[in-house]
């Protein structure tokens, strides 16, 4: 169930993670293990990063040759409703409607 949980919300520790200051990806994979100890493959962090900027919820700029990746108005709005949502579940009162 970890590993389900880890990868398939990938998204929702790299918003946390870009909350607090702009990255690059190969950064936000090694912050991953460090502050949620897992490691995602490096293919699936790049592919949940462009879902999150087709989504409008990350904007890239490139600059010396890397991309960094920084969380926009709509990824902060998904981010706290995320956090509300399993708020909720933590605390037995179901979904948030």
């Amino acid at each position: 169930m970890k590993q389900k949980v880890q990868r398939e919300n990938l998204w929702f520790f790299i918003l946390i993670l870009l909350s607090t200051e702009e990255r690059y990806g190969f950064e936000l994979r090694e912050l991953i293990n460090e502050k949620f100890g897992f490691w995602s493959g490096n293919v699936t962090a790049y592919r949940v990063l462009y879902n999150l900027q087709r989504s409008g919820m990350v904007q890239v700029e490139i600059r010396d040759r890397r991309k960094y990746y920084h969380i926009t108005e709509l990824g902060r709005q998904e981010l706290q409703a995320a956090r509300a949502f399993l708020q909720a579940l933590l605390q037995g009162q179901g979904a948030p409607q």
